[in-house]
């Protein structure tokens, strides 16, 4: 039977029960909800208990610095707590649960979320500590006042647009991701929001427009390279940054975004607005304060047309947006002859259209198209767009050819039909398209710029067709078509934006495979000339090749290109190193990988997936072999019976009297007349010899050569005032003897080139002897320059401005006195003058006194400001070091003058109170970054107060740290070569900071000095570039820590551990205890 259990044997109790098959269902359903409730009551006391325990946690220091370290070092989970807090604050409101631990809650997410703002760690009471926060007053930029848009915190903007002009350097990366990287870097070093960033950078290129309203005639990028900065790469640039913030937005941290708190780099910074949000809407606020800079939007005479229309779009639809709500439709006008009151803002709001960073909302801010541009719309429209033409099936005549190379396409769709039939048309239709893709749809199809130059590239090597028999090269088919693209895209303007786009190394690559086929075809009778319409193989072979040679300094020899090397922007380039980058972009894109080229190299294509090597092709390699010897080597080094031999026994002749020297002129002009590759030849020839020095020179007399004795003079005169108005001031006349004198193959090469025709079908001609011969000339003694400038400006008198200031630029590349006045007045006209008392801590820094508003009025010799006569000229100086002397002294020396001059102030209230500090310091910081641009240019890379010597030290870390990010970056994802670069550098250099500071190595500066440096350095670094931490050995962060730990710089020693990874967290929670 078992045993009986009585009720009276059971427990009672909340947990406890009688006979439970005894009891009914009345009180079994009450003693269940009892349970629970008192379940419930326990659980909300824990909770609460918790919720307090932990709130009180959280504001102890230990457990700061503890979520500090997760946050930089696991982020991952540190931001899975922040979204199991946005979720709890999302549903706080609708949950009876949360209302009694809100306060706690509260409380620990306030403490939370204090981690993710890095200025809630530093101790602003330290005077070096105030100094790294550059926060201050007087970077906030006043809209009312244009020059207040050219604070110096922006001023490497302006430097980085205008050295990207210089058209006698390619680039070999794409301005638009280094653009896009400058716009990143200056953001977060000036803590600025993006519509300040973003109005900054539209203002810089404005400027950069204005600079060459009315351009100099010569040979060199104009106004087209210009507005291809302002309405292509600067909306390239700035779809990257929208690019870069969509990906963030939609990766796992998203929330972060919806936060306000963004993470750039490994470190937080809070942003105006919400995730994608604050970014669009600080474009959109910068295109509305835009408007206000009227000055700035005047379109230069070329494009007046272009703004008109773009005014006229934006009327249209607001006209047809009225008449649908009428039930009616109006045309579409794009007549450019309609004063519509265009600008150049129009132009740029249908950049930003084109490329969807903003709708077309825009149209309808007031004051952006006039009401009486919107009443004359209800006309109808005058005629129909040729493009419509054309994409209706018209075929090609005179008449729609010219109206479609005078007008850009619309949209890729025209620009896609075009290169089809440039592929597959009849012989007449493929020059057609050819010619029209080379025409406006190029020079002024800003919104499309990039894909009409891919395909322009695609189009130098065209596919094989399927059809193609024989063993003759299918090219040879292609051979109309090709003339016309290499005659389009090799003109100077076009290989400069090739160049912005970063397309050079792809052009290099497309140009060698017709080079070795043309040149190695043997012509028929019926296609030898190059002088008439009709293409030729000659022709041809020489278009390809002379374009080839402008794409690097052929006629410089490899320890010239090893002396100026050194980075992206500077250094001298090789055939070589050009399809290096062509073949890794190759292996990137089919790896579907990122590289530093392109950060948009999603949207290119490439001819062929296939690398590419000189030695592939026969008869270049054998030329580029011949002519690295002729260029570097002593003639009984080169192998005899080669065509430089042949031109050394013609100069004998000459040099013996057995050869006039105009008939060696008039026999040289003629081989170029038949075959104007053998430019390269000569040319390389010629400025070997000229640079071995060897030569005896030759009376310049008018009877044997030419003579510039009529207007010599002058331009002496004039390189002198150029210099002058720049700031320096030195001897550089010409001698004065009489006749003037040039060595012998100086002579020749400049007699030659003067006789070239000017015409616009000979400029792949002048492109390549340019250049060489500045070089050659730049080889001679001082008054070959003025001398060579004369002969020129005599030939062509509508050059004469840039004869004379190319000349004046050529002064700097030997004379280390000229450059470091040059220099001082960079900084003088930027900063204002040492001399005066009172302009250096009152005056504002004034890009436009550093590069100037304009380069030459019309009809008035040319004036130029320092810093561009600096720009043009800081490639051909060959010491380097000797410029980064210069400017690192002229840092110093201005910090220190700074400081010297508050310690003089009148009032002593004033000079003791923090904002006169904070200006001085200001002042400093644009000391910095003025020299930090510069050496990133250059980069081929008494007793005074405390105060002065802290502002030195100060000066010289913000320089430090600006130059190094503007050269590295500050991600943690940088380029190959820059991770490798920036790991080296910056651990020698902490590396050294340690060893000072455990006294193995003694300075001569103040320890003041130091101690402001070091701090700084440290400061700046953990604020704005935190990857770089992470690459320092351990031991050396240890020692650096410990340092500043001496100094009571504890605060800074302990953000400086924190950024160190994963290894560091054990030295943090050993510094923390000491702290503690």
């Amino acid at each position: 039977m078992g045993l009986q259990i009585k009720s009276s044997d059971i427990q009672e109790g909340p947990f406890g029960v009688d006979n439970f098959q005894d009891m009914d269902m009345d009180s079994r359903g009450n003693f269940s909800t009892e349970r629970n409730e008192h379940r419930e009551l326990l659980r909300m006391k824990n909770t609460n208990m918790a919720m307090e325990v932990l709130a009180k946690l959280m504001e102890s220091r230990k457990a700061v610095v503890l979520l500090r370290l997760v946050r930089l070092n696991m982020p991952e989970k540190f931001h899975g707590l922040l979204q199991r807090l946005w979720f709890s604050e999302a549903n706080k409101l609708t949950s009876s649960s949360m209302k009694p631990v809100s306060q706690f809650f509260e409380r620990l997410s306030a403490n939370i979320f204090k981690v993710c703002d890095f200025e809630y760690q530093l101790n602003k009471g330290q005077l070096v500590q105030m100094l790294s926060d550059i926060r201050q007053p007087y970077k906030r930029l006043s809209y009312c006042n244009s020059e207040s848009l050219q604070s110096a915190c922006w001023a490497p903007f302006d430097i980085y647009l205008e050295h990207i002009m210089d058209g006698k350097q390619l680039l070999i990366t794409s301005g638009v991701s280094m653009l896009t990287e400058t716009i990143m870097l200056l953001q977060v070093f000036n803590r600025a929001s993006w519509q300040e960033t973003f109005l900054a950078l539209w203002l810089s290129a404005l400027r950069l427009v204005q600079r060459e309203h009315d351009p100099l005639e010569g040979p060199i990028p104009h106004l087209e390279s210009r507005l291809c900065i302002l309405l292509t790469i600067v909306p390239l640039a700035i779809a990257n940054i929208m690019d870069d913030e969509a990906k963030f937005s939609s990766s796992s941290l998203q929330g972060a975004a919806k936060s306000g708190f963004m993470e750039i780099d490994g470190h937080g910074y809070q942003v105006d607005g919400k995730g994608q949000t604050s970014r669009k809407n600080g474009l959109i606020s910068s295109l509305q304060v835009l408007g206000q800079f009227s000055g700035l939007l005047c379109p230069p005479a070329s494009v007046i047309g272009a703004a008109n229309a773009a005014a006229v779009k934006a009327a249209s639809f607001i006209s047809n947006s009225k008449s649908a709500k009428c039930g009616s439709v109006c045309g579409t006008h794009s007549d450019s002859y309609i004063n519509a009151g265009g600008n150049l803002r129009h132009l740029i709001i249908e950049a930003c259209i084109a490329r969807k960073l903003i709708d077309t909302s825009v149209y309808y801010w007031p004051g952006y198209v006039s009401a009486s541009v919107i009443s004359f719309i209800d006309l109808p429209p005058v005629q129909k767009s040729p493009w419509v033409v054309f994409m209706e099936g018209t075929p090609f005549s005179n008449s729609l050819v010219n109206l479609l190379l005078a007008t850009p396409a619309p949209s890729l769709a025209e620009i896609e039909k075009l290169y089809d039939i440039a592929l597959n048309g009849s012989v007449e239709e493929r020059s057609a398209a050819a010619k029209i893709l080379c025409g406006a749809s190029l020079s002024h199809g800003w919104n499309i710029q990039e894909h009409v130059l891919r395909y322009v590239v695609k189009l130098l090597s065209p596919p094989k067709p399927s059809t193609h028999t024989g063993q003759r090269s299918y090219l040879v088919d292609y051979m109309p078509m090709l003339s016309v693209i290499l005659s389009g895209a090799s003109t100077i303007d076009t290989v400069h934006v090739l160049s912005l786009h970063g397309l050079i190394p792809e052009v290099a690559a497309s140009l060698m495979p017709l080079c070795e086929v043309f040149g190695s075809l043997m012509p028929t009778s019926n296609n030898i000339s190059s002088t008439n319409d009709e293409p030729s193989i000659y022709m041809v072979f020489s278009s390809a090749f002379l374009f080839l040679l402008r794409l690097w300094k052929f006629y410089r020899p490899p320890i010239d290109q090893c002396l100026t090397g050194g980075g992206a922007i500077g250094g001298e380039l090789t055939l070589e190193y050009l399809l290096l980058l062509r073949n890794g972009r190759i292996a990137s894109h089919n790896y579907s990988a990122q590289d530093e080229f392109n950060s948009d190299q999603g949207q290119h294509e490439y001819a062929s997936d296939k690398p590419e090597y000189v030695d592939f092709y026969p008869k270049l390699r054998a030329w580029y072999c011949q002519n690295k010897s002729c260029v570097a080597s002593p003639l009984s080094g080169i192998s005899t019976g080669n065509p430089v031999h042949e031109l050394l026994a013609i100069v004998y002749l000459v040099l013996m009297g057995r050869l006039s020297s105009r008939d060696l002129t008039t026999g040289l002009r003629d081989l170029i007349d038949f075959l104007p590759a053998t430019l390269g030849t000569i040319v390389s020839y010629f400025a070997a010899e000229v640079t071995r020095g060897i030569w005896k020179p030759v009376p310049m007399n008018g009877t044997d050569w030419p003579s510039p004795a009529a207007i010599l003079s002058a331009i002496d005169s004039e390189i002198k005032e150029i210099l002058a108005d720049a700031g320096v001031d030195i001897p550089c006349g010409s001698s004065g003897q009489s006749p003037p004198m040039l060595p012998l193959p100086m002579a020749a090469l400049v007699s030659l080139t003067i006789t070239f025709k000017l015409n616009k079908s000979h400029e792949y001609i002048h492109a390549v002897v340019g250049p060489a011969l500045e070089n050659c000339s730049s080889g001679c003694p001082w008054p070959s320059i003025p001398i060579i400038g004369s002969l020129w400006a005599q030939k062509v008198r509508r050059w004469h401005h840039f004869i004379v200031v190319s000349c004046a630029r050529s002064v700097l590349k030997r004379n280390k006195v000229a450059v470091a006045q040059l220099l001082r007045s960079c900084f003088s006209s930027f900063l204002g003058s040492l001399n005066d008392s009172t302009s250096l801590l009152s005056n504002q820094s004034s890009v436009s006194r550093l590069l100037g508003t304009i380069i030459a009025a019309p009809g008035v010799s040319p004036s130029l400001a320092p810093g561009f006569l600096y720009l043009r000229s800081c490639r051909t100086i060959v010491d380097i070091q000797y410029v980064n002397g210069v400017i690192i002294g002229l840092v110093t020396e201005y910090a220190r003058e700074l400081a010297t001059r508050w310690t003089r102030m009148d009032s002593s209230r004033l000079k003791s109170s923090q904002a006169s500090l904070s200006h001085a310091a200001a002042k400093a910081r644009e000391v910095a970054v003025l020299g930090a641009s510069l050496l990133c240019l250059s980069e081929k890379l008494g007793e005074v107060s405390a105060v002065s010597r802290i502002l030195e030290g100060y000066a010289m870390a913000y320089l430090l740290v600006m130059s190094g990010s503007a050269s590295w970056g500050i991600g943690s994802t940088p380029p190959a070569w820059a991770m490798a670069r920036r790991a080296r550098v910056v651990g020698v250099h902490m590396d050294f900071l340690v060893r000072v500071l455990e006294g193995n190595i003694s300075l001569g500066c103040h320890p003041a000095t130091w101690k402001a440096y070091v701090s700084c350095v440290v400061g700046l670094v953990v604020s704005f570039a935190p990857a770089w931490i992470q690459v320092v050995k351990l031991e050396t962060l240890r020692k650096l820590a410990s340092g500043l730990r001496g100094w009571h710089e504890s605060e800074l020693a302990l953000s400086l551990l924190e950024r160190g990874g994963v290894a560091a967290m054990g030295s943090v929670a050993e510094l923390l205890n000491v702290i503690s």
